[in-house]
This record gives structure tokens, sequence and C-alpha cells, in this order.
């Protein structure tokens, strides 16, 4: 199941990145799954702080992997 593990890397990123769950069968969310070519739920994407993507996973979260490139885009 990824919603725990989502959930768990949301507590770890608290206070360093936000983490926006998107409802791809919304309007809006099948709007942005499309532009970034989302294929999979969940989907993780990390963007720097000029809204560039510099990370994305398909499937159950790397968690090691998103705190690197958060660190990265954040500069630490």
């Amino acid at each position: 199941m990824a919603k725990p593990a989502v959930d768990r890397l949301e507590r770890e990123l608290n206070g360093t990145a936000k983490v926006l769950r998107i409802d791809v069968m919304s309007r809006t969310g099948l709007a942005l799954a499309q532009e970034y070519g989302v294929r999979a739920v969940p989907t993780m994407v990390v963007f720097d702080g000029k809204g560039q993507v510099v990370y994305a996973q398909a499937g159950l979260p790397d968690r090691a992997a998103i705190r690197e490139a958060v660190r990265a885009a954040a500069g630490r």
C-alpha cells in the first residue's frame, strides 16, 4: 500500500518540502497528470524553486532518493 509510505515521507519532509496529493480523477488532477506524463499512481515528482522537475518516480516511493532530490533542489 502506497499511502503509509507517502504519509511517512510527508512527515520526514515536514518543514523542508510540501507534499501535495493530486486526485488524478478530478479535472485539474487529470490535466496535471497529462502535463507531467504520469502513468501510474502513485507518482512522486520533485520540483526545484523555479518549478522545474528535478526528480520523478512512479510506483512506491524510494524515500531515500526523494529526500536526496529535495535536499539537492533546496541547495542543501
